[in-house]
């Protein structure tokens, strides 16, 4: 039996470890999004910066380790063996749901996921408990600390709420201050600013790290707290002196260094409160061993687990183990990467691709915003407008759109990220109130986002949609985390030794899938950006990826072409729906490159509309063939999936030669391109009124089998459009094909002028 239990405080130690790797991939988000999103400092000084801020936080992660072992629940109401019932199925949901969020790029709170976590499976099994001794369900209160999840659940709520104000506010005043040519201003107020900031930061630090330190004896902690007005005055006064005094000697950029120095707290608090989330749990299980080996391994279910109700300091070397592997996986994980990406994506000052989609809410938000700003508007003097207009005029030398290595945000919009965000969980915490450093962040950077004017007429409604799918993702967390965790502690429960391993493995599994699935879709994505962002450098590589785009999209427009109907004809679902899925990339890439026109664009010479207007057409008929394909494939899928009657022989023989003679159009277009064959486009165009004629004659053909009764209206409406979206496919490839040879033969007369 005592082996038994020591293979499950390994499986808890492996768990952790895996629980460090997806958890630092989550919570990378809070700490790295500002200076990041800034461009502060390359990226190796800013991960510098930061894997030192979580080596030391980690070392001052001791006094948080108390909430995994009695915060949610009260120990001594339970024995050994339920105890580690409660923390493998903690251990294993927790891995399995963060892994997921940030397999799909979604930033969550560990906080709430660990204690949800903690709170199912700690009701899971009192209920199992109470229910064997003849309880009442009344008695769970016995069991769990329900104070506790209540005032967690409220410090969320108002966290949300007030983080996003304040964040907003300041960020407002600030850019009154500073304006977005903040560098002017810097010579009055540099010093003023980051006196201001540092001291707030050092408080920060101060209330979320020394106090936790394991090192930290009482004398020095009483002093620290009985001074901490004094220590912030002298560090504002000095913080102010110096660096006033380093930029009017040496230029030094002030809000670098205040957000260089904002990204260590951070991560140093992230680390310091956070690490608990990730091997609180498993440390706990480890001591409720060790305790129950020393007892001389009594019977499990009979042995009480008081022992966790004291206080247990964690030994400094377990810290630094955990601080070492959270900086490799910071350093390495690109699902941290795709978490960032998100939030610095709603927070970016640019328009340009958006993630997430509009709603009707956030078209109601818009609306209703827009109508209050005008009323405002016409209150104020127009001097006062006019100021407030200059003082939010954006420095377009700083984000330029056609730069894809541009800021998302300046250096100002970072550092009250950092410096608010510093405040509020300083804030909180000296109150004892359970914030989550993921919503706090996350809510400050959507606020001051706000007042900076990101969130335009052109992305409000898609930046708002974000960011309540974000809030929504992490109260889905709560629910999660609270259903799953309970599920598996009573599975484990009821199912015995076996059931234990069952989830392990299914554990192993899903985060196996969840980063194969996740690697595909970063591979792809990193395919493309490189295709469409950073090759089009220079007017010969627009040339070129422009020659790319128009032979996928014929390719890939013959495939679907040939694939759907011939499906179609066979009732092949799966090969149809293989179809649609290409068709709905060919349409997915098409629209993105349109979006990204104006990009392309600006890459050619300035004085040259016409190559612009030609690359605009080339871009406008791919869109076009996609959604020919699309208006053609979508009929016939329905058709399949509603089980309605297949074509007649006569229409099965009509179209299966349609698609080869639609193949071999396709196959000399695709010729012409790849060989810059011009000259021969009218052979082609010779080729497309052929097969426009044998259209008319199928059109003819389907007329006298109506007349004779041999096909039902459902069949003649879906054939009529087959011919019909196949007309324009053939007109919109001619005109791509035209299109594409106008853009490269007047593109490369313009560079040899």
């Amino acid at each position: 039996m005592e082996n038994y239990y020591l293979i499950l405080v390994v499986i808890l130690f492996a768990l952790a470890v895996s629980d460090l790797i997806v958890g630092v991939s989550n919570d990378a988000v809070n700490f790295l999004n500002s200076a990041i999103g800034s461009k502060a400092a390359p990226k190796w000084i800013i991960f510098s910066v930061a894997s030192l801020g979580v080596l030391v936080g980690a070392t001052f992660s001791s006094g948080m380790m108390e909430v995994a072992r009695k915060g949610i629940f009260h120990p001594d109401m339970f024995f050994f063996s339920e105890i580690m019932i409660i923390f493998l199925a903690v251990m294993i949901t927790d891995v399995i749901l963060l892994d997921m969020f940030n397999t799909f790029g979604l930033p969550t709170s560990t906080t709430v996921s660990i204690v949800f976590e903690l709170l199912g499976s700690a009701v899971a099994v009192a209920i199992i408990k109470i229910k064997h001794l003849g309880g009442t369900v009344l008695d769970i209160s016995q069991y769990i600390n329900s104070d506790k999840a209540l005032a967690i659940i409220t410090g969320i709520l108002l966290s949300v709420f007030i983080a996003f104000i304040v964040g907003a506010v300041v960020q407002y005043l600030s850019r009154l201050m500073f304006s977005f040519r903040y560098q002017r201003n810097l010579k009055y107020f540099a010093g003023l600013f980051g006196g201001m900031a540092i001291s707030s930061i050092t408080y920060f630090m101060i209330i979320k790290g020394a106090k936790g330190a394991s090192f930290m004896t009482p004398e020095i902690i009483d002093f620290l707290k009985n001074n901490m007005f004094e220590i912030l005055i002298y560090s504002f006064i000095g913080w102010t002196v110096v660096l006033q005094s380093l930029y009017w000697i040496f230029k030094i950029d002030i809000p670098k260094i205040i957000v260089l120095i904002g990204t260590f707290a951070l991560a140093m608090a992230f680390a310091g409160n956070d690490l608990v989330n990730f091997i609180g749990v498993p440390l706990a299980g480890f001591e409720s061993f060790k305790a129950w080996s020393a007892s001389g391994a009594a019977s499990p279910d009979a042995f009480n687990m008081t022992v966790l109700s004291g206080k247990v300091a964690t030994p400094t070397y377990l810290l630094l183990i955990a601080g070492f592997i959270m900086i490799i996986t910071l350093i390495t994980s690109r699902k941290a990467r795709s978490v960032i990406t998100t939030t610095v994506n709603l927070s970016r000052q640019d328009e340009g691709e958006e993630r997430f989609g509009s709603s009707i809410f956030s078209r109601l938000v818009v609306r209703g915003t827009i109508n209050i700003n005008k009323r405002m508007r016409s209150l104020m003097p127009r001097s006062v407008n006019n100021f407030h207009q200059d003082r939010f005029s954006i420095d377009f030398q700083n984000f330029d759109e056609t730069d894809p290595e541009k800021p998302a945000f300046d250096k100002i919009r970072a550092s009250v990220n950092l410096i608010v965000a510093s405040i509020l969980i300083s804030i909180g915490t000296s109150l004892k109130l359970p914030l989550s450093t993921t919503y706090v962040t996350f809510m400050v950077a959507m606020g001051t986002s706000l007042s900076d004017r990101a969130w335009n007429r052109e992305s409000a409604v898609y930046r708002i949609s974000g960011v309540f799918a974000v809030i929504g993702g992490w109260f889905l967390t709560a629910l999660i985390a609270f259903s799953v965790s309970s599920i598996i502690a009573l599975l484990i429960s009821v199912g015995g030794e076996f059931t234990v391993f069952v989830f392990v493995a299914v554990a192993l599994f899903m985060v196996i899938r969840t980063y194969s699935l996740f690697k595909k879709r970063t591979d792809k994505k990193n395919a493309e950006e490189i295709e469409v962002i950073t090759e089009v450098d220079a007017a010969d590589k627009v040339i070129e990826k422009c020659r790319k785009h128009v032979i996928s999209t014929i390719i890939a427009s013959n495939k679907i072409y040939s694939v759907c109907i011939e499906s179609f004809l066979i009732e092949k679902r799966g090969h149809l729906k293989a179809g649609l899925e290409l068709k709905n990339e060919l349409n997915r890439k098409s629209k993105k490159l349109k979006n990204k026109v104006l990009n392309t664009i600006s890459k050619l010479q300035k004085d040259d509309v016409d190559s612009g207007h030609f690359y605009v057409q080339v871009v406008d008929y791919q869109r076009e063939v996609a959604h020919s394909l699309n208006f053609l494939v979508e009929p016939l899928s329905e058709h399949l999936e509603n089980q309605h009657k297949p074509m007649v022989k006569q229409q099965v023989d009509e179209l299966k030669l349609l698609v080869a003679n639609i193949d071999e159009f396709f196959n000399f277009a695709l010729y012409i391109i790849k060989e810059d064959k011009f000259d021969q486009i009218e052979e082609l165009i010779d080729k497309r009124d052929l097969l426009m004629e044998n259209l008319s004659k199928l059109e003819k053909s389907q007329i006298k089998r109506i007349k004779n009764n041999e096909v039902n209206t459902r069949n003649s409406v879906l054939f009529f459009n087959i011919i019909t979206e196949t007309k324009n496919l053939l007109l919109h490839s001619i005109n791509l094909v035209k299109s594409h040879r106008d853009f490269i033969t007047h593109t490369k007369e313009k560079q040899t002028d």
